[in-house]
């Protein structure tokens, strides 16, 4: 059974609190990403060896191995849109249902709505091997934490739009995909 699409703007983290996971992105600095998002994988690949890792809660929520498949992505996906924020070419990680990014708007690349919903599905993240994305998550954490860790603070203020026409800098790109990862290892409850 399908989930219901998540269709919420969450830019609102930039500025205050998560009441939800309590991730507090205005008092989040830049430094802390990386490292918190190698815990995050850490926390992860734990929770991927519960023995109902694939059991959905509800009919309307993912199970944890679905989330954890989602957060894999997220960290390739963000990966690519560094490099993009940043004036590299932004080659689109391979995954299913998403296209990279097209298009500019005042100069500043656009990043592209994503259907993270599809792209379960597509994807068909219920039937993954726990086991290998653990490690695929790994991988994808340590790429992006490398690739934030790489920028000079002098780029940090460089920008991107989302189609929606929310302005991310290099540095509250980071919080954003932080607080994701975050927000899903409360929904996973680790």
């Amino acid at each position: 059974m399908p989930i219901v699409p998540e269709d919420k703007d969450w830019t609102w983290v930039l500025s205050t609190p998560c009441p939800d996971c309590g991730f507090d992105g205005p008092a989040t600095p830049y430094e802390a990403v990386p490292v918190r998002v190698r815990a995050a994988a850490d926390r992860f690949a734990v929770v991927l060896e519960r023995p109902d890792v694939a059991v959905r809660p509800d009919d309307s929520t993912w199970s944890p191995l679905e989330y954890a498949a989602h957060v894999r992505d997220v960290c390739r996906i963000f990966s690519h849109r560094l490099d993009v924020a940043l004036g590299g070419p932004g080659t689109p990680p391979r995954i299913a249902g998403f296209a990279g990014e097209v298009g500019f708007a005042d100069g500043l690349p656009v990043f592209q709505n994503w259907d993270q919903d599809a792209t379960a599905v597509a994807g068909r993240y219920r039937e993954q091997d726990p086991a290998t994305v653990a490690a695929e998550l790994a991988a994808a954490a340590e790429t992006v934490s490398g690739a934030f860790e790489s920028v000079p603070p002098a780029d940090r203020d460089r920008g991107a739009r989302r189609s929606n026409g929310s302005l991310f800098t290099v540095e509250s790109m980071a919080r954003y995909f932080l607080h994701d990862l975050v927000h899903h290892l409360h929904d996973v409850h680790a």
